[in-house]
Parts: C-alpha cells; structure tokens; sequence
C-alpha cells in the first residue's frame, strides 16, 4: 500500500518537472503556490502514524489542491489576481477545516481565471494553465488550476467553485470528474465569490467515487453561511451499486450550437447505458434554457461589481480598478452600469425573475417526464487554442450547457464520456435539488462503461 508520504515526494517531483516554470517539462501552470515542503512531509508521517493505528479521517491518504479564491490560513488567496497577490489569509474557509478534520494533505493553491471571471483558463494575471491532454488548448475554466494539476497527476483531489460551470467545464475538457453541488449543500464561508446568488464549492477528482468521498466531507449546515442547509448523508457504499429503473432525460440542445461529433458521443455513451442497465432514455425539452446565458450574466455583472467594493485598496491588497486584468474590469464596469438608478429593476431584477422561471421549469421537466436526470454534453464546443482570439459570444457559450443548473440550485456532474481528435469530451448529468445520491449513482454506471466494450 502506497503512503501518503511516498505519495506525496512522487507529487512534488512531478509538479517540479511539469508545472515550475524551470521544470524539464510541459510547465502546465496549474499551481500558483506549494505549501513549504518541510511541513508538507512533516505532515504526510503524522497522517501516516494515525493510518497505521487505525485513527485517521476519512481523506487520510489524500493529497488536496485548493483553487485560489478559496481561503487556507497561510497561503495567498490571491483569486490569480494582482490585486490580491499579497494577501495572505488570516483563517480557513470551513470547507478547509472539514478537510483538514478528516486528515486530508493540502499540497497547495492553483491557478485560475482571474476572480474566476473566465470560462478558458486564460485570464489569470500569472499566465494561462496548459491543458494536460492537449498542451496548446485551453484547460476550461474558471478552476482551470485545479482540474490540470488533477488531470496531470500532480494530486489526488482539488476544490473548485462553480458560479455557471467553472468546475464542470476544465473536468470536461481535461478528461477528469467535477462537481457542483445542490445550492446550499456546501459551505461558502471562506470562498471569494463571484456570484453569491450562485456560486458552490465543489470537488474535481479523478473518479466518481472520490468526488463523492469528497463532497461527503465537505458538505452540511454551517452557521456561518446562512443559505447553507442539512442534507442525507452519502452513502459511499451505494454509489458502487447499478442503480435500477432509471429514466434518463436526454436534452434537446436544438439552438444552443453544440457540435455534431460531441452529441454523437454523448448520444453513444447513452444508448451503451441503455442496453447494459436496462434503463430506459427520452427526448426532453426545458423552455427558455436558450435565455440561460443572457439571464446568468447581468446577475454575474452585479454581483461581481457589489462583491469588489471592498477591493479598494485599504484593507485587502491593491484597488482592483487599477490592477486587473480586461475580463474582469469588464465585469465591473457592467455590473456598475445595470446597478445605476436610471436601470433599476430593468436588468438585474428582470434576470431574477428569468432566473425563477427557469427553476420551476426544471422542477416541472422531472415531474412531467418522471425522469431521474437530464443529460447533455458538459462542453458545447471542443476547446480553443491558448492565446487564440475569439469572440466574447463564442467564449460565455462555453456555458451555455452548464449555466442552467446553476440558475435552477440543481446539482450536476461532468465526467469522461471519450475523446474526439485525442481530445477529451465531458458529459453532464444534472439531477434534482439535493439528489446527489443519485446523481453520483447514476455517473458511477456510466463511468463504469469504460471498461466495457458492450
């Protein structure tokens, strides 16, 4: 049985090779900063000792990255961003403590889209992370950092937050499992978000089970986040069981411009589960998804600009005006525009409105088609070239797939459905409020096609 401390040196030399910048490797900058190694290894030996007399937590074992607008006492919580390159945080966020509780090793922060404003993996002022499976692509974002470093086998598990797909998207293009959970299961105290009325911390792993062992620690009331809610315990047993009679909805993407050869493969994956699991699949619609994009944006713009009011440069690092990069200065200056007086109530409260009528419509689309998920591409597109322009549309498009379950508090999972052009493709499956069970069952089954040639 592999130590955690064995572990752990065979990470730190492959992040060495392949992500520091005077590596031999493919410097796929995932990581902004490691822990100091002494404690890292100091750490791994305590966690080792409690394996041995049978009194460690359930992540004993597990090396752990953190997406850097998550805070971890001691370490930059920098949001990839200028603006906060020297703060250094003062507490652990809560789903930090539970980690750490549970004897999980924080190897360290990684990269990111700048205040996860991005959907590439690009706008980070300390350059773009590499796409593991394919070097000269982008990762996704905005948890570009930590959907590489696990990709590239530099850690065992890592934390992203998801505002409309941030997890979901880089686990589809860099061929890993990511997670966004039920808004509310999981504790946001300690995230800087960019969206509070959507964003969730989530797990990115390399399998199913793991996400699921992760989000089990994780997740659960916190009286420090008030929207924060109890929930079932996960049942990790169970999540290795074929789930029976299960009704798969299958989206209707008509108008939302995904590619032909992405469908085909997802459509694929589906009739394998149909035939091996007895399952049955139908065609779904879910009215106005094709507003999901114009609704989530106006709601990011304001947001994102009430949220950086605090960035001015007195308490927390530099003023962000005059430090950050174009995406997120955009942001802002949008979110300062919709929240002016003479448009009050026109955009931001008719997006929430939007908002709540795509919420009931998905409500309305499990119980009218007694369905047990909803499944579509994760990605619409495959991913772009670093450094390639492309319009501002094609870019928030990425979303397009994602955006949805964000805007309707559902959960969802993107996991590896294949590779198109030795490219890896994700597949989502969304379920209902606080299914997370099930949606974990349901992306075990499929998962476990891979190793089936049926």
């Amino acid at each position: 049985m592999t130590t955690t401390l064995l572990k752990l040196q065979r990470y730190l030399k492959e992040i060495e090779k392949n992500d520091l910048s005077g590596g031999s490797g493919m410097q796929i900058n995932a990581f902004l900063q490691l822990r100091n190694e002494k404690e890292l290894l100091e750490e791994a030996k305590a966690i080792d000792e409690k394996i041995k007399k049978g009194k460690a937590g359930k992540l004993a074992g597990k090396i752990i990255a953190i997406k850097a607008n998550i805070n971890v006492k001691g370490l930059n919580s920098s949001c990839a961003s200028k603006t906060l390159e020297n703060y250094k945080s003062p507490y652990d966020a809560t789903v930090i403590e539970k980690i750490k509780e549970q004897d999980g090793l924080i190897i360290g922060i990684t990269n990111m889209d700048e205040f996860a404003c991005g959907s590439s993996g690009e706008t980070s002022a300390f350059g773009p992370t590499k796409n593991p499976q394919a070097l000269g692509l982008i990762p996704g974002g905005s948890s570009s950092g930590s959907a590489a470093a696990v990709s590239a086998g530099m850690c065992d598990m890592a934390l992203g937050s998801d505002t409309g797909g941030s997890i979901r998207n880089p686990a589809g293009h860099c061929g890993v499992v990511g997670v966004k959970p039920s808004y509310g299961l999981v504790s946001r105290y300690g995230l800087i978000d960019l969206s509070m009325s959507l964003d969730q911390i989530g797990p990115i792993t390399k399998n199913v089970y793991d996400a699921a062992l992760l989000l089990e620690v994780i997740k659960g009331k916190d009286e420090k986040d008030s929207i924060s809610q109890n929930s079932e315990k996960l049942n990790l047993q169970k999540i290795e069981k074929i789930p029976k009679k299960i009704k798969i909805g299958i989206l209707d993407v008509k108008g939302l411009e995904v590619d032909k050869k992405i469908q085909e493969l997802i459509n694929e994956k589906i009739n394998k589960a149909v035939k091996k699991y007895k399952w049955k699949a139908v065609n779904i619609k879910i009215p106005y998804i094709d507003l999901a994009v114009a609704t989530y944006y106006p709601l990011v713009y304001v947001e994102f600009f009430s949220s950086t009011r605090r960035f001015d440069g007195r308490k927390y690092g530099f003023k962000i005006e005059e430090n950050c990069g174009e995406e997120v200065l955009r942001r802002i200056l949008g979110g300062s525009e919709i929240s002016k007086e003479e448009h009050f109530g026109r955009y931001y409260y008719l997006a929430l409105k939007v908002k709540k009528l795509l919420e009931k419509e998905f409500e309305k689309t499990f119980k009218k088609n007694k369905i047990d998920c909803v499944v579509s591409a994760t990605v619409p597109r495959p991913p772009h070239k670093i450094g390639e322009k492309i319009s501002l549309e094609k870019m928030y498009n990425y979303d397009a797939l994602t955006i949805p379950s964000n805007l309707a508090g559902n959960c969802a999972i993107s996991i590896p459905c294949g590779k198109i052009n030795n490219i890896p493709v994700g597949m989502q499956v969304i379920c209902d409020k606080f299914q997370e069970q099930k949606m974990l069952q349901i992306a075990r089954a499929f998962e476990n096609l891979r190793y089936n040639k049926s």
